[in-house]
């Protein structure tokens, strides 16, 4: 009987014992990232073509991640979020609407401040209504595309025509006047461009990313002491059941990539 010398015994005991941990270890698969996970967002109408480039950039630097994205205006889906409609993350084009859900208990947190952006004044490619300032949007016969009231870019327009209307070269009764010309009020932001572009009114107040992104209209320059600065705020939705992941996804919008990608359509950091 062959007999092992006590130090090789236990040298060989070593040995076997980390053999079969590191086997182990190599059929355990890692903990998944807190933000691979499928998550919903819920967006303003003015994020839609952001979005659509975070998203490709969000999932392909975290694996696994697959983002749903719905665009609407902020005060609809503040709405429909507080009815029970399933969201991860909330990105409003103001500071109201995700504070409104934070007071009503239905998100997780502070509401986030994650991009700016100012107004401008779009017509038609071929202007035919000849507007070549904001003052022009009193003159008669002016059909300016509007939205609801309860939308974002309505809050910021009130104040934007407010401003105008002090301007040294407005004319008297601007804000009447203008209020006299609205032909319409659309349900976002997106709805006054896409009227602007078929012609089926004259002018619309919308941010300027909106105006960058299309090629059928034309930007009216507003003066920069009448301008309205506009901030958007995020929030994770209370009723999320992927926390973490919505944490991760609005840290993600706030840093340094997702600002990238904010600003490569125009957008402004936040305030």
């Amino acid at each position: 009987m062959t007999t092992r010398p006590p130090i090789l015994g236990a040298l060989l005991a070593l040995f076997l014992a980390a053999c079969s941990s590191t086997g182990a270890a190599s059929t355990t698969s890692p903990p998944p990232s807190a933000a691979s996970a499928d998550l919903t967002i819920f967006a303003a109408a003015s994020l839609k073509n952001l979005l659509a480039e975070a998203e490709t950039a969000y999932e392909a630097a975290n694996s696994g991640a697959d983002l749903t994205i719905s665009t609407d205006s902020s005060a609809a889906l503040e709405t429909q979020i507080e009815e029970g409609a399933p969201a991860d993350v909330f990105l409003s084009a103001d500071t109201a609407n995700p504070q409104k859900l934070v007071d009503g208990g239905f998100a997780s947190g502070e509401a986030i401040p994650f991009a700016g952006n100012k107004l401008t004044v779009i017509v038609p490619t071929d202007n035919p209504a000849g507007i070549e300032s904001p003052a022009d949007l009193a003159k008669d016969g002016v059909r300016i595309i509007a939205a609801g009231d309860e939308v974002p870019i309505t809050k910021y327009a009130t104040q934007l025509v407010e401003n105008l209307a002090q301007h040294p070269d407005a004319p008297a009764g601007f804000a009447p006047a203008y209020a006299a010309n609205v032909a319409s009020k659309e349900d976002n932001v997106s709805a006054i461009v896409s009227k602007i572009e078929l012609g089926e009114g004259d002018a619309g107040i919308v941010y300027v990313t909106d105006a960058a992104a299309s090629n059928e209209v034309t930007p009216i320059e507003v003066p920069d002491a009448a301008n309205v600065p506009a901030t958007y705020a995020g929030v994770v939705v209370g009723a999320s059941p992927n926390q973490d992941a919505a944490s991760a996804f609005l840290d993600w919008l706030t840093g340094p990539d997702g600002q990238a990608v904010l600003f490569s359509f125009g957008f402004l950091p936040p305030p």
